[in-house]
């Protein structure tokens, strides 16, 4: 499933969904289907699952790709509903060690692993979690 900006969902279930941001760094952000505007608006129940989700796409992505770092955000300025950025981050990227927000500081050209994969790697960990 296609959306504008070329975001491509790429797990589903009734109360969340993940797609992945188009960026030279893997990138995926964690969505509560309803569209709650702060954290503490979510149901505990919810809320204690968002973040059960959160470990396991943290734990898949370091594990895949084995980044410097992993950087997690939720600013919901621009886009005001919760929803969680999770990116890896390796010291040979564009804008390490800032913020992917900030100041690009060199051209990179990133080696990783394919993305499809990966996507399917995180999809299969959540459906069998």
């Amino acid at each position: 499933m296609k959306k504008e900006r070329e975001d491509m969902i790429i797990y589903e279930d009734d109360e969340l969904y993940i797609e992945n941001e188009k960026s030279e760094i893997p990138w995926l952000k964690i969505f509560t289907k309803e569209p709650y505007k702060e954290l503490g608006d979510i149901p505990k129940k919810l809320r204690v699952r968002l973040w059960e989700v959160y470990d396991i796409v943290e734990d898949e992505m370091k594990n895949y790709y084995t980044p410097k770092k992993i950087n997690m955000a939720s600013f919901a300025n621009m886009l005001p509903r919760v929803h969680i950025h999770v990116m890896a981050r390796f010291e040979e990227d564009s804008y390490f060690p800032n913020p992917m927000w900030g100041e690009k500081l060199r051209e990179a050209c990133l080696n990783l692993p394919n993305k499809e994969k990966f996507y399917r790697t995180v999809k299969n960990a959540l459906e069998n979690r």
